[in-house]
């Protein structure tokens, strides 16, 4: 397989620790890109008209797009079937976990265009402010279910410390742990295990 990746992207993080979790790291060729939303990436557009990380070129030329379909692939040739359960209760709780943290990386990568690639002109601070109403009410929900989160690695909880990841690493100006100290807790031992740890944004 084929990664279009950044080291900086979440959502590129997400599949890695997926494949490094479930031993498949080995068998990905990974290829830098470097998209913006006023600028693609023509290596990477070449492959994915849509023009986004993470993208995955399977051997037979199958394009995955988007991080839960390549985790979902991935998942498929590991042998761990706790990482994503069949369908059944067991799935959908891991699933609240992955959207909630996926809805978290969703908003703060708006919030991070509006201020870094928008120029300064045309930004409008509402929008942020909206952005990041949402990033605070993902993770007052985190902070009460953070049993849930307690356990073996799987793709929900992975997601969701990804999500705080790009926190830390893009907005370490947000406080979100005075608000959030169930969730902060968990966090400061998540964010020491060896995938978590090996795939850190840089």
């Amino acid at each position: 397989m084929k990664l279009y990746h950044s080291p900086a992207s979440p959502y590129v993080r997400k599949v890695m620790v997926s494949a490094l979790h479930l031993g498949l790291a080995e068998g990905i060729e990974r290829i830098a890109a470097s998209p913006s939303p006023v600028k693609p990436d023509p290596v990477l557009s070449a492959q994915n008209p849509l023009g986004k990380l993470p993208a995955a070129v399977l051997s037979d030329g199958t394009l995955l797009v988007g991080s839960r379909t390549i985790c979902e692939y991935l998942a498929a040739q590991g042998s761990d079937p706790t990482w994503l359960p069949a369908p059944g209760p067991a799935r959908w709780a891991v699933l609240e976990l992955h959207d909630l943290g996926d809805g978290i990386l969703d908003a703060a990568l708006v919030a991070r265009y509006e201020t870094f690639v928008r120029p300064e002109a045309f930004r409008w601070a509402d929008w942020v402010s909206g952005q990041m109403l949402k990033i605070d009410t993902a993770l007052a929900r985190l902070d009460s279910m953070t049993d849930r989160l307690q356990g073996q690695l799987n793709l929900g909880n992975v997601t969701v410390g990804c999500a705080l990841g790009y926190l830390d690493f893009r907005f370490a100006h947000h406080d979100w742990r005075t608000a959030n100290p169930r969730l902060a807790a968990w966090w400061a031992d998540f964010d020491q295990i060896p995938v978590m740890a090996q795939t850190r944004p840089a």
